[in-house]
This record gives C-alpha cells, structure tokens and sequence, in this order.
C-alpha cells in the first residue's frame, strides 16, 4: 500500500517559513505585496485567484486584485501590467491564465518584469532554468520537488518520466529534475509506446489533463507517481490524470487529487512572492 504525499502538511509548512520571513522582511520596512489579474469569469479561475488571496492573507502579503471584463483588450491588459511593473508596492505580478482567446498570452506574459514574474513564465526566467541559474522556478513543478524533498525522495540517478510538455509543468519540470540528475524522458501525444516508457519510470508525473488516464499497467511496482491533473470524471466527481484505485496498491508513494500537488502551487507563489520583494530591495 503506497504512502500518501500530503500537499496540504508540506504546504503548511512552506508557508510557515513564509510567514516567518514576512515578519523579518516587515521589521526592515518590506511589506512584499503581490497583484492578480483576472480577465473574465472563468470559474476555476476566481477559485484560484481566491485561494491565493487567502494564502497571501495567511502568510502577511499585502495583495491586490484587479477583476478585468472579458472584453478587455490586450493594449489595456498590457498597459496595467506595465503600470504594476512600476509600482514600488507591488513586487510579484500575476496573471491568472487562461486568458480570453482575443488576447496573446505570449504578449502578456513577456510584458512582465522579469523581476516582477512570481509565475517564472517570462522567456528570461525560463531561459534561466533552462541553465540552472534561477531567481524563480514555476510554481507547480518547484511544489513538486518540495513534495519528493519533504519525504526524502531523492531523484538522483532515477529514470523519471513526465507525461506532458506544456511550458507551464512538463518542461520546466524535466529541467528541475535534470539539474537533480535525473533521467529524463517527456512524453506527450505522438510518443509511441507510452505505457511501456512509463512502467519502466522511478517516478512517474502525470500532467496529461485526462481523468484517469494512468492505469495501474502503465506504472512499475514500487513507482513514486505525481499526479497534477485536477478532472472531473464522467460523474461530475474531483479526480486527478492518474487511476488512483488500480494503481496506489501497486506504487510506493502517491499525491492524492484533492489534496496533493495543488496546494504546493499557491504554497511556492508564497515564496517567490518573498523572493522578489528581497530581489527588488536588494
């Protein structure tokens, strides 16, 4: 029977350090602040943008939100990105994605100071993860490598196979992992024998965005799985990309949906959010 990896005790923990370098930060004048944008009504959207107001509430963090129509366009989105660039008060940008289809996230994303990109999606943040010499990482897969630290899970010399090569989880995750001297294989749409690659992965992450689309075949025993897919299965129920009752019997460790890498996401915001207000006050 697998050991459940618990988001929600690593993510207490992190934002405990948080909170703590908030106190320190806030003795020396710093109050770190974070702005979050969000155009439209998506309602997974307000749920996060929500979920991360209350976390910045938690830690300290002064936050802002600014609640865009759905027919902004993308000068006025831009021209309030570059308004908070300015701002000495607000130190993390964020803006929630997806975006309305009129406007280019690419555009947006690039228009926010790399000092200021608390989501490290700005090509400069990614070119420095890509070399190993970062200020921030991604939130989910930065969540990820506190979840495998937190229950010592070493990943050194370790085949890892990540299903998925969205800039958001799958790549940036293969780059953490490499630079821990994994074995990395990314697979996605067109590879060809996907369950095979996979039931030979130490530690498999799912971020497929299929409910249920790991089954306990494609997973070797004693395999430490990360699921980040949050689905709805065919009957309206929470589950994650990965069969969590066929393979859980078979794998040593297993992050739960709900409950396992989402809380981790919010809980790194935290700590970039820190790490830009000390960046920005030297």
């Amino acid at each position: 029977m697998a050991k459940l990896i618990n988001g929600k005790e690593v993510s207490s923990a992190v934002k405990k350090k948080v909170g703590d370098e908030v106190l320190l930060l806030k003795q020396k004048g710093i109050i770190p602040g974070l702005a979050v944008v969000l155009v439209g009504d998506d309602p997974a959207s307000r749920i996060y943008v929500n979920n991360k107001k209350k976390a910045c509430e938690q830690v300290g963090i002064y936050s802002v939100e600014y609640t865009l129509p759905a027919a902004t366009t993308q000068n006025e989105l831009i021209n309030l990105i570059e308004k908070l660039n300015c701002d000495s008060k607000i130190n993390g940008i964020l803006v929630q994605l997806p975006l309305p289809a009129h406007i280019d996230e690419k555009a947006v994303i690039e228009a926010i100071s790399p000092l200021k990109d608390v989501d490290a999606f700005n090509a400069v943040n990614v070119g420095r993860i890509m070399q190993g010499d970062y200020r921030f990482l991604p939130c989910t897969p930065a969540g990820i490598m506190e979840l495998l630290d937190y229950e010592n899970i070493d990943v050194a010399g370790k085949n890892c196979v990540i299903i998925g090569r969205s800039n958001i989880v799958g790549k940036p995750m293969a780059m953490l992992m490499l630079h821990r001297d994994a074995t990395v294989t990314v697979c996605h749409s067109k590879t060809k024998n996907l369950a095979e690659i996979c039931s030979r992965a130490d530690i498999l992450v799912a971020a497929v965005g299929k409910p249920r689309f790991v089954t306990a075949d494609m997973v070797k025993d004693g395999a430490v799985v990360i699921d980040v897919g949050i689905n709805r299965d065919k009957d309206g129920k929470l589950c994650g990309d990965v069969a969590f009752d066929e393979v859980e019997p078979k794998v040593s460790y297993i992050t739960p949906v709900p409950g396992g890498v989402g809380p981790m996401t919010i809980a790194v915001l935290m700590k970039n959010t820190i790490t830009a207000a000390k960046l920005q006050n030297n």
